[in-house]
């Protein structure tokens, strides 16, 4: 029995070619040059045919490929087909130092008979059969354990217009819009148009319609869908749903962090973008940590990114008004903040990841080391640049570790930035299914969602109150915000802090390694605090060193490094926001526990 020519057969011999398909076709750039073209399980190989064998010979890695896809051509009287391949290999930079991906297409022409379909449906054997092979191979790393979406994976993306220097709607168009064809993803497009809409969104939709949630824009409004996803009573497979993240704010940390992850070198802008792109064509899923955040207003909040009270957290919302320099702003900030310097007094006690033993333990100068892994601690001998240290304002009055503090609300309200700001945005954008309401003073009751066969589907929002308490597993490690932390716990005895940073990714921004060793599912927060002494210029060292990961090597005593599973943090004057993924909550007492592995993210 004849096999069927529309399978690709697993082991196909001709003209001496061994693999999964072999073929001759011509090479679409020129029409007079003729290529043999053969498929194995890993690769696919172009050989132009000359009379020199050898040469002009291309070898395509599948791991590179997000996609083929078939078709005919534009003109009626061409009985061919075509078939084009999209690989997004690591070349080198033109005109500069380094790689990063790069597109490339190859495109053949299929002119086998004078019957247009049978043309057709050779083109599309190869491409299913490129595409099978290429879903084989992902960029795995070893000793990380994978899961994959769901193929074929439909994405809801949600686009924050006014993110960054407002480019997200261009980048959408330009990059992200383009690389989903290529992989053959649908996705109906949502864009945000007032703040926690994101949140509302998610906390009503029906999930089952996507296979995972992607977002295009900076890191707040990925916190809005985390917690949206939190505050739903099927929280626990609510929660489950895939994550995704496209860079088009100014941190753009987390996205830098999958980079990271994935192997890749360090990259910005337009380049992050590609590379986080492939990885979402690729469909890779791990596990995602978060933490949950208890203020003393009473509200929880889930964070996959970072706690920050002090410098950083004074620099993030401070150079909002540098917003249009994008990743340059947080430079600005940093230095305006150099020069007008502030120590915060606080409290801050912390339960270690790994127990050594000793119980109760008070941190002070005698404790400050760093772990095994990170070089120690030392006064460095050279300083090229000298400044007084910073001296700190009078003490406030002692009293014991939070049994001084009011628990309850403070003065200082327990707002959330604005990170989706409305921006009208019309016009069409392709195939892809698009919502978009049009701008009102108060938002909408509900919008609805159009798909190209002009399906309805209705989008419900909550009204525009306080969000509703976010659900969650249960937080064993952390006593009610009013009663003593357990024994168990460090207490830092110094009350000055330059900054206190709680990391559970690597990245603080896209150039801002905050905590090299953080990985998306290590079940650890890591713990960086700088206390009270420490000069402007050893400060600047260690933001400059920050940007490779190398600040822990800069010897400045004041850094401390500690891996914990809890903390607790209790300002005691009111200098200084706390933010929570860049997103400013207050500056009232606060507590978080990290959660291993709640959420998936797609990574690589």
């Amino acid at each position: 029995m004849d096999r069927d020519k529309t399978e690709p057969e697993s082991s196909h011999h001709r003209n001496g070619i061994v693999g999964l398909l072999y073929g001759e076709f011509t090479d679409i750039l020129n029409g007079k040059v003729r290529c043999s073209v053969s498929l194995t399980d890993h690769a696919l190989t172009v050989q132009k045919i000359t009379s020199s064998p050898g040469q002009g010979k291309v070898i395509f890695d599948l791991t590179d490929c997000i996609g083929c896809r078939a078709f005919k051509g534009e003109d009626n009287a061409d009985p061919g087909a075509y078939f084009s391949a999209y690989f997004y290999p690591f070349k080198r930079r033109w005109l500069s130092y380094g790689t990063s991906r790069q597109r490339l297409e190859q495109c053949f022409r299929v002119a086998l008979a004078q019957d247009p379909r049978a043309n057709l449906e050779e083109a599309e054997r190869w491409a299913r059969a490129i595409r099978d092979a290429s879903f084989r191979h992902l960029p795995r790393r070893e000793g990380v354990v994978y899961s994959e979406v769901r193929r074929p994976c439909r994405l809801m993306l949600l686009v924050n217009p006014n993110s960054g220097r407002g480019q997200a709607m261009s980048l959408f168009a330009t990059h992200v819009q383009r690389m989903l064809t290529e992989a053959a993803i649908p996705h109906t497009l949502v864009i945000t148009e007032h703040q926690n809409h994101a949140r509302e969104l998610v906390r009503e939709a029906d999930l089952s319609q996507w296979d995972a949630l992607v977002i295009l824009s900076g890191d707040g409004l990925l916190f809005e869908v985390v917690n949206g996803l939190m505050e739903r009573e099927d929280w626990e497979e609510a929660i489950q749903t895939p994550l995704g993240i496209l860079p088009g704010g100014s941190g753009n940390a987390l996205a830098a962090s999958v980079n990271h992850y994935s192997g890749a070198p360090a990259l910005l802008g337009e380049e992050l973008l590609v590379s986080c792109g492939f990885l979402l064509c690729k469909g890779l899923l791990c596990p995602l940590d978060l933490v949950s955040v208890h203020l003393s207003s009473g509200q929880r909040l889930f964070s996959f990114l970072s706690l920050a009270w002090g410098f950083v957290a004074d620099v993030d919302i401070e150079s909002e008004r540098y917003r249009q320099a994008g990743a340059a702003r947080f430079l600005l900030g940093t230095l305006v903040r150099l020069a007008s310097l502030r120590v915060y007094r606080g409290r801050l006690a912390f339960l270690p990841a790994h127990q050594d033993g000793r119980t109760g333990e008070k941190e002070g100068e005698s404790t400050r080391v760093a772990p095994a892994s990170s070089p120690a601690l030392s006064s460095s001998s050279s300083s090229p640049v000298s400044s007084p240290p910073v001296t700190s304002p009078p003490d406030s009055p002692n009293s014991s570790f939070c049994s001084s503090m009011s628990c309850g609300p403070t003065e200082c309200s327990s707002t959330l930035r604005d990170s989706s700001i409305s921006q009208d945005t019309h016009g069409e954008l392709g195939s892809e299914n698009f919502v978009h309401n049009n701008h009102t003073t108060e938002p909408p009751d509900n919008s609805t969602l159009h798909n190209a066969s002009n399906n309805a589907i209705k989008l419900l929002q909550a009204a525009a109150q306080s969000p509703p308490l976010a659900k969650g597993p249960p937080d064993a490690l952390l006593p009610p915000l009013e009663e003593p932390v357990p024994a168990s716990w460090t207490q830092v005895q110094e009350e000055g802090f330059i900054l206190v940073l709680a990391m559970y990714q690597s990245h603080l921004a896209e150039d801002l390694m905050a905590a090299p060793e953080a990985r998306s599912q290590d079940g650890c927060i890591h713990l960086y605090y700088v206390l009270e002494g420490v000069s402007r210029a050893a400060l600047l060292r260690l933001f400059l060193a920050m940007e490779k990961g190398g600040h822990m090597a800069c010897g400045c005593p004041q850094l401390v490094y500690r891996q914990v599973r809890a903390l607790r943090l209790e300002p005691l004057t009111p200098q200084g926001v706390i933010t929570v993924d860049g997103e400013q909550v207050g500056c009232g007492a606060v507590q978080a526990q990290i959660h291993g592995g709640l959420a998936r993210l797609v990574t690589g």
